[in-house]
């Protein structure tokens, strides 16, 4: 039987070959890339690649109500582990009778083509679920994560107006801070922003106006700072909360995934080339033919990182770290330069160790370090993310002191104990692709909130020198029904 171009085989056993992600539910989870995953365990993984991707073939295709064809494009990754992602975009109008079908070497797998009726919505249509418990349900998000319960933990029955002329005062014309207000109110976002440098208010405004795209969120307000640094410290007596992209052990700060994870899930298959999936799909060495150093790049923007410098210096067959920028100390660029250019980080994972260090608060690539195929070493910090608190030292990674004291230690160990250490990075990529791709983020920011508007006991109002927030170039008007598709 030809479909597709693709034929039917006997060759091709359903057991050997599993197929799942969200991106085969998209008339129910809607994101900028929609992905799945191609899984051949009937090939057994040896550190080589072993899938080739030119064997594995996607057609994804729809019509419109008009009976044109959707304007669809995928994108196969291989992940050089016996398995492939394959993410596609969909512009432009809703998409009804989306065929997928996957051949491996021209033979469609078993169970395939899968047909979805639709509606499937592109990410620009306004058309969001109403209910938000069907939301959380069909995006399989947690409803128990830990560092929301302890975050919303320090908070009850929440009076916005008992500490706004506070947070106000404290914020506005401030050069060291910046924070904005924001209200969603019907499912659309106002915000008011206070202090010098509010440029990053684009980062919240994007996961706002896209998650409202995506499911009805409850009528909430909340104070997000803008900043990297946490700022509601423990033992201040005006305490407030405050919505921050990290926190630290000496602060109430809810945290939300960080603006740079956040804003690569948004722009997935858009303006952004590294983003969770593009890193697992662009590694480019197996492990042996990689080099057994340690690898780092970044700015001086911790002092820890010109020790590392010094070490690196001392060790020269243990490390390969270099300074690209010269900031917070440029006075001893002389001593610690000269500086390189930056690389692209696909090809950090040359290298079969990086090192995760701070830099003025938490180093943001942590995610994609995890993800990619080296062992990492993180410097223990009281700083921290989202997730932070389900991954565990000596298990994901290698934890080495804040002092780098006893890295070149830590370091050896690695390539004494290299099987162990490579168990290490096969649940450091695990633990990351179950916990912090584009789907996770979502789900994330969505139960924050919902659980947050459960605290609010003052009435949500959108205050008269408020700004709406346009969703400029999205939020485009389509023709939303929801439940077309249990009527078809």
């Amino acid at each position: 039987m030809i479909i597709s171009g693709f034929v039917r085989s006997s060759e091709v056993i359903r057991d050997e070959i599993v197929v799942n992600g969200p991106g085969l539910t998209p008339d129910k989870i809607v994101m900028p890339a929609r992905y799945f995953f191609i899984y051949f365990r009937g090939l057994d993984y040896s550190g080589n690649e072993t899938v080739k991707t030119e064997d594995v073939k996607v057609v994804i295709s729809g019509k419109t109500k008009a009976d044109l064809p959707c304007r669809l494009w995928s994108h196969v990754l291989n992940r050089k582990d016996s398995s492939v992602i394959v993410r596609y975009k969909l512009v432009g109008d809703p998409c009804y009778n989306v065929i997928i079908n996957i051949a491996y070497k021209l033979a469609v797998i078993p169970g395939y083509p899968i047909y979805i009726k639709g509606p499937v919505y592109p990410d620009e249509c306004k058309c969001p679920e109403e209910d938000i418990d069907i939301w959380l349900q069909d995006y399989g998000c947690d409803p128990n994560d830990k560092q929301i319960k302890a975050d919303l933990g320090r908070f009850h029955d929440v009076d916005v107006s008992s500490f706004y002329d506070r947070a106000v005062h404290r914020f506005n014309n401030s050069y060291s801070s910046s924070v904005c207000h924001y209200v969603v109110k019907s499912n659309e976002v106002y915000r008011n922003c206070y202090g010098h440098h509010v440029g990053f208010k684009v980062f919240m405004d994007k996961i706002l106006l896209s998650l409202t795209r995506k499911v009805v969120l409850p009528d909430l307000e909340f104070f997000s700072n803008l900043g990297d640094w946490p700022l509601m410290k423990l033992n201040r007596p005006d305490l407030f909360p405050l919505f921050s992209w990290c926190g630290s052990k000496e602060t109430a700060d809810i945290i939300m995934p960080s603006y740079d994870i956040t804003d690569s899930s948004l722009e997935c298959m858009g303006t952004v080339s590294l983003d969770m999936l593009s890193v697992q799909g662009n590694i480019e060495k197996t492990w042996d033919e990689k080099e057994d150093k340690v690898f780092w790049r970044g700015r001086d923007s911790n002092e820890a990182r010109l020790k590392l410098i010094d070490i690196s210096r001392n060790y020269p067959n243990l490390f390969n770290s270099s300074l690209t920028n010269f900031f917070f100390f440029k006075d001893k660029e002389d001593i610690y330069g000269p500086k390189v250019k930056h690389i692209s980080f696909f090809k950090f994972f040359d290298y079969k160790y990086q090192l995760n260090l701070d830099g003025t608060v938490a180093a943001f690539r942590f995610p994609y370090l995890l993800v990619g195929d080296s062992v990492v070493f993180k410097q223990q910090s009281d700083y921290y993310e989202h997730f932070y608190h389900r991954v565990l030292p000596w298990v994901h990674y290698i934890p080495v002191k804040s002092d780098l004291s006893d890295l070149v230690e830590k370091v050896q160990w690695a390539k004494d104990n290299e099987e162990s250490a490579k168990t290490i990075s096969k649940n450091a990529r695990k633990f990351a692709r179950n916990n912090l791709l584009p789907q996770h983020i979502f789900c994330y920011h969505v139960t924050l909130f919902s659980e947050w508007s459960r605290l609010l006991k003052s009435k949500v109002v959108v205050r008269e020198d408020m700004e709406h927030v346009e969703d400029e170039g999205r939020g485009k008007k389509c023709d939303c029904n929801r439940r077309e598709k249990d009527e078809l």
